[in-house]
């Protein structure tokens, strides 16, 4: 498993949020649903993201705008366009006089919007899910990541574009995986394009001691795991992986394995159905009070605060 896939394993899209937005200027959409992730292209016409903090950005016909919540962003014809509707946790939709105007703007399968011809059509992918397998790499990105379309060119556009006002059997699972394709499609450019300014623990992916260390560690974290062990599946000394493990990656090998771990606990706890004792033989902790200690000690909290503040958050 590597860094793109390790977002998506686990909370990956499941049950997304997908809009066909058709608007008719002038119009302006605050975003305020603390979602963690959303994917935004323009099919047709332009559109401005306009983040709380920095400055607003153009997007045109295939450009991909990808925003880290849960901070505040609006969406609009213009940036100066006051808002005329904002989204909130649980995807309610409210007006500023506090109306929903869900019915009244509903334009058919997925769409929405003042007009059904409207000169911008936004197509909008959202992860409702936060899970903790992906928080490396989430906490890599700017709240605002937009990736142009004279930098990439990708069959899935067009694609989304038609599935997304099919109303099919299945059609759920297929809106999701097509909005996973895209996003890991996306990150893969974007981060091939920052080069030196990628994450450290991405450019070590890379290498062919440390990246084969982190991804034997990622696809068997129950496996009772060592320094030296793990040295002689890659095939170099203890000294040489520890070494050079801690220039690439920042942090010694059994620290990356230990947050490796809590962050597949975290996700695991939040299914409804399993227990502590089974999440904690899945990770690699030998009891399920060796799991909560490790948990409250790295995380802050127990696994029970953990499950019931993400219950909070529902």
């Amino acid at each position: 498993m590597d860094a793109l896939s390790g977002l998506l394993d686990g909370p990956r899209a499941r049950g997304a949020f997908l809009l066909r937005m058709a608007m008719e200027p002038p119009w302006s959409v605050r975003i305020e649903d603390r979602a963690p992730l959303c994917v935004m292209t323009v099919a047709r016409g332009g559109a401005w993201v306009v983040p709380e903090d920095g400055d607003p950005v153009r997007l045109r016909p295939g450009d991909v705008a990808v925003a880290r919540g849960p901070a505040p962003y609006a969406v609009a014809d213009l940036p100066s366009t006051p808002p005329h509707a904002w989204i909130l946790p649980g995807e309610v939709c409210r007006t500023a006089d506090g109306h929903d105007p869900a019915d009244a703007m509903a334009l058919g399968v997925r769409t929405w919007g003042n007009r059904p011809d409207g000169r911008d059509v936004v197509l909008v992918g959202t992860y409702l899910l936060d899970g903790a397998v992906g928080r490396r790499l989430l906490d890599a990105l700017p709240p605002l990541l937009v990736l142009p379309a004279r930098e990439w060119e990708s069959p899935l556009l067009p694609l989304l574009a038609e599935e997304i006002v099919r109303d099919e059997p299945g059609q759920e699972a297929v809106l999701d995986r097509l909005l996973d394709l895209l996003l890991i499609s996306v990150l893969r450019t974007w981060f091939a394009r920052r080069g030196e300014a990628a994450p450290a623990w991405y450019r070590a992916f890379a290498d062919p001691v440390v990246g084969r260390a982190m991804r034997l560690l990622q696809n068997n974290p129950a496996h009772p795991w060592t320094v030296a062990g793990l040295a002689a599946e890659a095939g170099v000394s203890r000294a040489a992986l520890a070494r050079r493990f801690g220039e690439l990656v920042g942090e010694p090998p059994m620290a990356y394995l230990t947050g490796w771990r809590l962050a597949l606990a975290a996700d695991l706890l939040l299914e409804p159905e399993a227990t502590l004792g089974a999440v904690a033989r899945r990770v690699g902790y030998g009891s399920p009070f060796a799991l909560s200690a490790a948990f409250k000690r790295v995380r802050g909290v127990s696994p029970q605060e953990h499950r019931v503040g993400a219950g909070r958050a529902e």
